[in-house]
């Protein structure tokens, strides 16, 4: 039991919660998007702002999952932002620790919402870049902001907070595609309960981040050797 804790605390909280956005708004916005754009066929887009999923794929009628695109095909552009977001995904897991990692995580979010990845996804992964960045460092100004005597709860925290987080995406997206949600049948009521979620989401993705911050003092902390 106490390997486990052990083993826990020695977690990097700041690159668990960017690998995790990474690796969801890789799958479930680049490669989501890409793919209803893909079932659109070899038509044009008729300009930079389109919906994603066409009037033949839509599940309810606002669940249109709009993006932005340059490439004016959506077959093109649907497959770019599906090779855009795997991309996403394998780097966020296994390269964004590196000397470059958060420049180029940042740079191919930045090409998914070029090619269609979606637009919702700028909410979080800028954020998500500028936490990362902080990543391995010695978090100076945090470890005057968070008393030390709350690192132990915020070590806690971040965990349940990203868990939250990614619940709450998840219902989201889900309301955004498909219109559903127990006990809503007005349109507009569902899209904006969606978004409700949607903003929770962002709002306990920046609380973990935070916290795992605390988290990740503590653990430079045990790594001190006691005097």
């Amino acid at each position: 039991m106490e390997k486990k804790i052990s083993s826990f605390y020695d977690v990097n909280a700041t690159r668990v919660i960017a690998t995790t956005i990474g690796v969801f708004f890789g799958l479930f916005s680049g490669m989501n998007h890409g793919f209803f754009e893909v079932l659109q066929g070899n038509t044009p887009t008729n300009g930079f702002v389109i919906h994603a999923i066409g009037e033949a794929q839509m599940f309810w009628p606002l669940g249109t999952e709009d993006a932005f695109a340059l490439i004016p095909n959506f077959m093109i552009t649907g497959i770019v932002s599906m090779i855009v977001g795997m991309a996403i995904v394998i780097w966020s897991i296994w390269f964004l620790p590196g000397k470059y990692g958060r420049t180029v995580f940042l740079s191919l979010f930045i090409l998914s919402f070029l090619v269609g990845g979606g637009i919702g996804q700028v909410a979080f992964f800028i954020p998500a870049w500028a936490f990362a960045t902080r990543m391995d460092k010695p978090l100076t100004w945090w470890k005057k902001v968070l008393p030390e005597s709350i690192w132990p709860f915020l070590s806690n925290l971040w965990i349940v907070t990203l868990v939250l987080a990614t619940i709450a995406i998840l219902i989201g997206l889900e309301m955004a595609i498909f219109g559903f949600f127990p006990g809503l049948t007005d349109p507009e009521a569902i899209q904006n309960t969606a978004l409700i979620f949607v903003l929770a989401s962002a709002i306990l993705y920046v609380i973990s981040f935070i916290a795992g911050f605390g988290h990740e003092l503590r653990r430079m902390e045990r790594r001190i050797p006691s005097s």
